[in-house]
C-alpha cells in the first residue's frame, strides 16, 4: 500500500469514525465502499478489525443505555449467521467482490431510508442479526439492518446497542475468517496502522455526539452510502 493510498484510508477511517461515534453507525458504509475502491484485497479483515476499538469505547462511553434483551437476541442471530457469510465469501470471486459491497450497501441504504416507523420486537432482532452476520462477515458492512431496527429508539440506545452487537459480532467473524484461511491476518497491520485515524474520530465524536440531530445525521450516512456504493458498482 502506497503513502498516498494509506493517507485516503485514514481521512475516510477518520471521517467514519467521527460518524459512527455520533450516530451510531456509519463506519462500514463509509470505509467498505473507499477500502473496495483502493484495494479489495483489504475486505472484510480491514473493516472488521478497525471497528472493533471503535465500538468498545462507544459500547463502555454509554454503556447505561444499552438495550440487553434486544442484544441477546441480535448477537445470538448474528453468531449463527456467521458460516452463511463465510460461504459467501467463497462463493462471489475476487474480482467480483466490490461489485457485490456497492450493490449490498445501495440496498441497505435504499432499505433503510424507506422503512416505515415500527417497535422492534423478537423476530426483528432476529432478522436483523442474521443479515447482519451474512453481510457483516462477507464485507464487512452490517449496520444498516441494525439501524433499522434501532432507527426510532433513542439515540444513546441505538449506539450503545448497535455498538455492543457489532463487537460480538466482529470477534467472531474474524476468528472464523482466520480459522478457516479466507482472511489474511497480515491485514491487520493496516487496522493497526490506522488506530490514530479511528482515535481521533472517536475524540471527535464525544464532543458533539450528545448535541448532534441522530435522524439527520442517519440520513447524511445513508445517502453518502447509496452514492459510494453506486460509485464502486459503476467502477467494476
Amino acid at each position: 500500500m502506497n503513502t498516498e493510498t494509506l493517507a485516503l484510508l485514514a481521512v475516510a477511517v477518520t471521517v467514519a469514525a467521527f460518524v459512527q461515534g455520533s450516530s451510531g453507525l456509519g463506519f462500514a458504509l463509509i470505509v467498505a465502499p473507499v477500502v473496495g475502491i483502493l484495494d479489495p484485497r483489504l475486505l472484510p479483515v480491514f473493516v472488521l478489525a478497525s471497528m472493533i476499538p471503535l465500538n468498545l469505547y462507544v459500547a463502555w462511553r454509554e454503556r447505561a443505555s444499552l438495550d440487553l434483551r434486544g442484544a441477546g437476541w441480535i448477537a445470538g442471530a448474528r453468531l449463527a449467521a456467521t458460516p452463511g457469510g463465510l460461504a459467501l465469501l467463497w462463493l462471489i470471486p475476487d474480482r467480483s467482490l466490490g461489485l457485490f459491497v456497492g450493490a449490498a450497501t445501495v440496498l441497505a441504504a435504499v432499505v433503510s431510508l424507506a422503512a416505515p416507523a415500527f417497535t422492534p420486537g423478537r423476530a426483528a432482532y432476529v432478522g436483523a442479526g442474521a443479515v447482519t452476520g451474512l453481510t457483516e462477515t462477507a464485507t464487512g458492512v452490517g449496520g444498516p439492518p441494525l439501524a433499522l431496527v434501532y432507527q426510532h429508539r433513542p439515540p444513546a440506545e441505538l449506539r450503545s446497542t448497535v455498538a455492543a452487537c457489532f463487537l460480538i459480532g466482529e470477534v467472531a467473524s474474524l476468528g472464523l475468517l482466520f480459522a478457516t484461511g479466507a482472511g489474511n491476518p497480515s491485514d491487520l497491520k493496516w487496522a493497526a496502522a490506522l488506530l490514530p485515524a479511528i482515535a481521533a474520530g472517536a475524540w471527535l465524536s464525544r464532543l458533539v455526539h450528545h448535541r448532534l440531530d441522530a435522524r439527520r445525521m442517519r440520513l447524511f450516512v445513508l445517502v453518502f452510502a447509496l452514492v459510494s456504493g453506486l460509485v464502486l458498482m459503476l467502477g467494476f
